[in-house]
């Protein structure tokens, strides 16, 4: 009962937090409205909103797995990210708002042409649908199998367990994405933030207390001590995710998740100027390097715990949690998760819908669509979508190498092609529209083939920096001998473009964050390296903080002090 309570409880505050803020009506009667939220977001909103539109249960469930499995290694996906974050901050979003774009193939329409932009709307819907959205249901319907142990409670089977969840869950998700639009599912993140870190936190504090007999340090000693090798941030080439892939597919993977992927750069696109739009960015990444003691840590205190003994790694979270959590807590921490997935699952909804409404339905089957004709076919689509997600979910079932890494090995399909043309457009100005059709196409086609039907021995993110290289290499090719007229970029005003003072000195500080946990947790790195990394990172710091020193200085001294008169008047 106190499980239920803290459950409900917390939940009504989302719901009642996300309508406070998105009762104006007007904010879902326009298209800018629904899609961007009026471009009124400022950083905590936005910050918030990309952390948990990225951050679910296939995190939580799928990494903690991984994790399990491999150890520290698979930090990388959140280490790396951190580090393309900031890029994302300082070189693309400048470039997004200053052309006032609501979609990535909107912006490849411009650069391009409209056959581009049909082509990748394409791709993300099928990236959204087959990728994403069913496993983050999935997951979010495992976790709460063994948080609030549905089929016992209610005697049925554990698979029609997770049905029944799959479309409550997945239900609720829907209506924050259809009938709040994306201003309410950045108002929800913003609570459901604070709980997924807070939750995730005490989550990892519990279970080191269970293991250190009350003492979290001296639990974390024994894990570390009991299983040194799960705490290697390098591992071993025949690993899971091998530390060469950090310089091959996985940047790529990494860079597309964060520069271009619709789900979540639409949440900076709503952003209220450039400046606001990088501190959440920036507040993002900052949040990144804290997350592998939620979804890493975890999975290797449980493999502690229960010295490998889990069929399913994926089970092996829900497990943990169950074990350790009092009962109070574990209301507070389903319904945690629950927010989770309604981040993700609606986040993906409305990009899902804001691709089809903008780029295809607008484009090219109802051109004179008013707002209200387009607003209402906006939900009609996104209610369709969500049925056909939950019909999809249970069936990604039993994956052999988790769901986690089953979403990295689906989305290998899009990523590459996608960055790829991107950065073309954004980096060239001469390459033609029939390259960038091309090379999506090529991209797509040589993954499935290389990866799904030849199966080639090379792990497919070594395979996804080739193809992406090569992709690159295809297009330039292609501009050099048929070299199209050149493109100029449009600055439309719709915000002010006007750089965070501070946003060099703290993407400094975050990247050598970054690199630092992988120097911290690295095995048997030789002492003369390590003296020329930490000398180089001294310097890397002090100018950073030297930075960040001045600007406050002159904010708050220089700007502050009353000038004097001057005598001439």
């Amino acid at each position: 009962m106190l499980a239920f309570l803290s459950f409900i409880g917390f939940t009504l505050l989302v719901a009642g937090f996300a309508y406070y803020k998105t009762h104006n009506a007007r904010l879902t009667e326009s298209t800018e409205g629904y899609f961007l939220g009026g471009r009124s977001l400022t950083g905590v909103y936005i910050g918030s909103s990309m952390l948990l539109m990225n951050l679910s249960t296939e995190h939580l469930i799928g990494l903690n797995g991984l994790a399990f499995r491999a150890g520290f290694i698979v930090m990388a996906w959140e280490v790396i990210a951190a580090v393309t974050i900031v890029l994302f901050a300082i070189y693309f979003l400048p470039k997004y708002l200053k052309l006032g774009i609501s979609t990535i193939p909107e912006y490849l329409e411009r650069r391009f042409d409209k056959n581009t932009l049909l082509i990748t709307s394409i791709l993300f819907l099928a990236m959204y649908i087959i990728s994403l959205l069913p496993i983050v249901l999935y997951t979010g319907a495992i976790a709460l199998e063994s948080l609030f142990q549905v089929s016992n409670v209610f005697s049925i089977d554990k698979t029609t367990a997770l049905w029944i969840m799959v479309w409550g869950v997945g239900g609720l998700g829907a209506v924050y994405a259809i009938f709040g639009g994306i201003k309410a599912i950045a108002a929800a993140d913003t609570i459901n933030g604070i709980g997924l870190i807070v939750g995730g936190l005490m989550v990892t504090i519990f279970a080191l207390l269970y293991v250190g007999n009350g003492n979290a340090w001296q639990g974390l000693v024994e894990v570390y001590q009991s299983n040194p090798d799960k705490f290697n941030s390098i591992g071993s080439e025949d690993s899971l995710v091998p530390f060469s892939t950090l310089f091959t597919g996985l940047i790529v993977s990494n860079m597309f998740f964060w520069c271009t992927n619709q789900s979540i750069v639409q949440k900076a696109l709503g952003a209220k100027n450039l400046a606001e739009g990088q501190k959440g960015v920036m507040l993002c990444a900052f949040l990144k390097l804290i997350m592998p003691s939620i979804i890493i840590l975890p999975g290797i205190i449980a493999f502690h715990i229960f010295k490998g003994q889990i069929d399913n790694p994926d089970n092996a979270y829900p497990e943990l949690v169950h074990l350790i959590l009092p009962e109070v807590l574990v209301g507070f921490f389903a319904a945690v998760v629950v927010g989770a997935v309604f981040s993700t699952f609606s986040g993906g909804l409305n990009s899902s819908v804001t691709l089809f409404i903008v780029n295809i339905y607008k484009q090219r089957i109802n051109q004179n669509a008013t707002e209200t004709q387009t607003v209402a076919m906006s939900k009609y689509l996104g209610i369709g979508l969500a049925l056909i997600t939950m019909i999809v979910a249970p069936l990604v079932a039993n994956a052999p190498d988790g769901l986690f890494y089953l979403i990295q090995q689906l989305q290998g399909i899009f990523n590459a092609p996608i960055l790829s043309v991107v950065l073309v457009g954004l980096m060239t100005k001469r390459v033609p529209p029939i390259a960038a059709k091309l090379g999506l196409l090529f991209g797509m086609s040589a993954y499935i083939i290389c990866n799904f039907i030849l199966k080639i021995n090379l792990h497919f993110f070594h395979l996804v920096g080739i193809l992406f290289i090569l992709n690159i290499i295809f297009m330039l090719a292609i501009g050099y001998f048929f070299p199209a007229k050149p493109f100029e970029d449009i600055y439309t005003e719709q915000v002010n473009i006007t750089p965070w003072s501070m946003v060099k000195p703290v993407a400094w500080l975050i990247t050598l964050c970054s690199i630092s946990m992988y120097v911290f947790l690295a095995h048997n790195v030789p002492k003369a390296i390590m003296i020329i990394y930490y000398s180089f990172a001294v310097l890397i710091l002090s100018y950073a903080l030297y930075q960040i020193g001045k600007t406050l200085f002159r904010k708050l001294v220089i700007n502050n002090t009353p000038q004097k008169p001057n005598k001439d008047n």
